[in-house]
């Protein structure tokens, strides 16, 4: 197949997401499937992100909200857990976050540059309730 921009395909072209049949997707790895050219998987966005999602899975409580709402499929999650995030893919929109019910969120975002340990020291921390005592009378 001729490799295509965006704006060489023909009004009404249908593009397979995959090469060749396919049987037992849902069960086939991402990284395993035979993708065709015209499919987005193969194609990067990250060098035009400016903002991108990092996880803390101290907090993450798998609610998989994340992985749902994601526009891109960039969440990576295996057995219904969260275990990261596809930089290849992920256009840092920040809808993963929104979704995130945790508190502190377990994704936020942060800048493009900064390296991930310094923003996991970053991170806000749980706010510990405080013991209310109940005085009787």
């Amino acid at each position: 197949m001729e490799k295509k921009g965006w704006d060489g395909f023909e009004i009404g072209a249908m593009l397979r997401s995959f090469d060749g049949a396919i049987r037992d997707i849902a069960t086939t790895l991402p990284e395993d499937r035979p993708y065709s050219q015209s499919n987005s998987f193969t194609a990067s966005v990250a060098d035009w992100r400016i903002e991108k999602p990092l996880f803390n899975k101290d907090y993450c409580i798998d609610c998989q909200f994340c992985w749902v709402y994601c526009p891109d499929m960039s969440i990576i999650s295996r057995d219904k857990k969260m275990v990261g995030i596809d930089f290849d893919h992920c256009k840092g929109c920040g809808i993963c976050v929104e979704v995130c019910p945790t508190n502190p969120k377990s994704l936020l975002m942060f800048p493009e540059q900064k390296e991930e340990e310094v923003a996991l020291a970053e991170w806000p921390q749980k706010e510990k309730k405080a013991d209310t005592v109940v005085e009787e009378d």
